[in-house]
């Protein structure tokens, strides 16, 4: 009698890194369950991708924590508190900058690029992480700013949101720049133009 044939094995681990990248190429929308099936251990059924993720959706929200908790570090500084706060700032995008530049993964930020076209209901529910990790960073920033203004470093004239929000537009912004091939030079030589932002503000710099 003939023997079933076992099916097939992957390493768990390597496939979410594996569907990481897809996601982060190609965002979610755009990465079909055909081409996850096909990369995850070199090609596996779509039984053993249920049994494995349960669903798409489900798998993009493990590749979501992966993704914070590696590569989406980068903003870490930004929570900080014993940092001074324009360095917590500055760190943060250097850091993504470099990051999104660098070579063994793609280009620019998976939480920035990898669920934009959020308008269903259910588009809506799967970016809702995305959502969050971005609300979190814009959060840091403004505290960061508003650190500033308590130290003195800033004038209480500084609207912390507005502040806040010139840095995170740059910090997102990093990401389409990486995706067209902008250099990692050129980014974080601009860094140094965006935080030109603080220093003209600065209290320290009236004179």
């Amino acid at each position: 009698m003939a023997q079933m044939g076992r099916p097939r094995t992957f390493d768990r681990d390597e496939a979410i890194t594996q569907a990481m990248h897809l996601f982060w190429e190609h965002g979610y929308d755009a990465t079909s369950l055909s081409q996850l099936k096909a990369s995850i251990g070199g090609g596996i059924t779509a039984p053993s991708f249920y049994s494995a993720f349960g669903s798409k959706q489900a798998l993009f929200d493990e590749v979501v924590e992966r993704y914070l908790g590696t590569h989406g570090r980068v903003t870490e500084s930004l929570f900080d508190t014993t940092l001074p706060p324009r360095t917590a700032i500055e760190l943060t995008l250097r850091r993504s900058a470099s990051m999104q530049s660098e070579a063994g993964h793609p280009t620019g930020c998976l939480v920035a690029l990898g669920l934009m076209s959020a308008c269903s209901a259910e588009s809506k529910i799967i970016s809702k992480p995305l959502v969050n990790a971005r609300n979190a960073n814009r959060a840091g920033l403004r505290a960061c700013v508003e650190r500033g203004i308590s130290s003195g470093e800033l004038p209480k004239t500084v609207i912390p949101e507005v502040l806040a929000t010139a840095f995170d537009s740059f910090l997102l912004g990093l990401s389409t720049l990486a995706r067209d091939g902008v250099t990692a030079a050129t980014l974080d030589a601009a860094v140094d133009q965006t935080m030109g932002l603080w220093d003209s503000l600065s209290t320290g710099h009236d004179a």
